[in-house]
């Protein structure tokens, strides 16, 4: 008689069971494959394989894109991915092709539309936003090959990656920035967009909260360092409800702070004189 434990098979779910599990609630599979759209006998939807990069990004190993499917091996793939979804459907050309389209979608289209989807799904409240940038550094040369006399929408626009203002503290390197817009309530991030290693602050701010403002129904206060306290912004900004800081560069802010750090002082002697 055939022993029964002979033919289970015993595979890992980890944390990757409840970040599955969270990706499934927000829909994010089925938004994804709206936008993208569905080739027929497609055994991995795009959906599908963004649902796999997610959790292989959060499972905590770095590896070279072909080796990717390797991640899934011994995982209860089908579980957390989707019925008969195989590891090694999860292949470097399957990544590439999806990869190819979210581009032709337009990233941050993409990634505000699953934001919307996910802010609605948890009832996040947007009374207020903060809108702030980081940049990411990168090794390698990155040469980049202009294209003459060809016009290209926006948003299907290569970033240049090139040496700019490091966050980081490694002006060494070349870099790439991140915008993003994320909620008062929690920093759920809402919408992002990828910019060129040089992009300045001063110069984007404004034009990242208007296109955040035509894709989100969003009447709340919008808040900013002081890379957005410029006349031309500030300018830009009319009609908008909005908090920043103003830069020590300006002379009123310079003599605002002596003045509170003055009044400090003269709290703090008056309180000895009365002990």
């Amino acid at each position: 008689m055939k022993n029964p434990l002979e033919a289970i098979e015993i595979v890992n779910l980890d944390h990757l069971g409840i970040v599955a599990g969270v990706i499934d609630e927000m829909e994010l599979v089925e938004e994804v494959n709206k936008k993208v759209g569905l080739r027929a006998k497609e055994a991995v939807s795009p959906g599908q394989v963004m649902k796999a990069m997610i959790l292989n990004g959060l499972g905590f190993l770095s590896a070279p894109l072909y080796l990717f499917e390797n991640f899934f091996v011994g995982k209860a793939t089908e579980h957390l991915i989707g019925e008969g979804v195989i590891a090694e459907q999860l292949n470097d050309d399957r990544i590439g092709r999806a990869l190819d389209k979210y581009y032709e979608v337009g990233t941050t289209n993409l990634f505000t539309a699953i934001a919307l989807k996910a802010a609605q799904k948890f009832q996040v409240e947007k009374e207020s936003v903060h809108l702030d940038s980081s940049s990411i550094s990168v090794e390698g040369e990155y040469k980049s090959k202009e294209e003459e006399n060809q016009e290209i929408e926006e948003e299907m626009k290569a970033i240049k990656i090139v040496h700019g203002y490091s966050r980081d503290k490694r002006p060494d390197l070349k870099q790439f920035i991140i915008d993003m817009v994320v909620s008062g309530d929690g920093d759920v991030p809402l919408y992002l967009k990828i910019d060129d290693g040089n992009a300045d602050d001063k110069s984007v701010f404004v034009e990242r909260l208007k296109e955040f403002k035509k894709q989100w129904t969003f009447e709340g206060i919008c808040v900013a360092d002081s890379a957005l306290y410029t006349a031309e912004n500030i300018g830009a900004m009319a009609g908008n409800e909005w908090i920043t800081r103003v830069p020590l560069s300006i002379k009123e802010a310079q003599n605002k702070i002596v003045e509170i750090e003055e009044e400090r002082m003269g709290a703090e002697s008056n309180k000895k004189v009365l002990e």
